[in-house]
């Protein structure tokens, strides 16, 4: 698990030595839309990609990994390099981290704090639009 401090000196997205993939919903990410929890900033962590929880589920279960692999590719998400997933709370990238071993990636890490803890910092950079 990974906090922000961490994502922040650690720095994969600088490096390029992992992504970073929110499972919220695009309009929330793209800061469209208002967090439901008041006081947080809207939008998402620099340099990192969207791939919404629901992409990943059909019918109420996880898809199966070859239309996984087509999800991941179409959100512009590199299977062949470690993931660090994330979310409002810390819930649903847990289930985009299961979604990321199915499909035969590599998660290098859950950053459990999510947007929860990342949008009500004042040290912790946000931008808005697409990722």
């Amino acid at each position: 698990m990974l906090d922000s401090y961490s994502l922040i000196c650690w720095s994969p997205l600088k490096s390029g030595s992992s992504q970073v993939v929110d499972a919220r919903p695009a309009d929330r990410f793209r800061g469209d839309a208002p967090e439901p929890r008041p006081g947080l900033k809207s939008g998402h962590i620099p340099g990192s990609l969207n791939l919404p929880v629901g992409d990943v589920v059909e019918h109420g279960w996880l898809k199966l990994p070859e239309a996984l692999k087509t999800t991941f590719t179409e959100h512009k998400v590199d299977l062949a390099k470690p993931i660090i997933t994330t979310c409002g709370s810390g819930v649903s990238a847990a289930i985009l981290a299961l979604a990321v071993e199915e499909a035969g990636g590599k998660v290098a890490g859950l950053y459990d704090g999510s947007w929860a803890e990342w949008g009500s910092r004042d040290d912790c950079p946000v931008v808005s639009g697409p990722g």
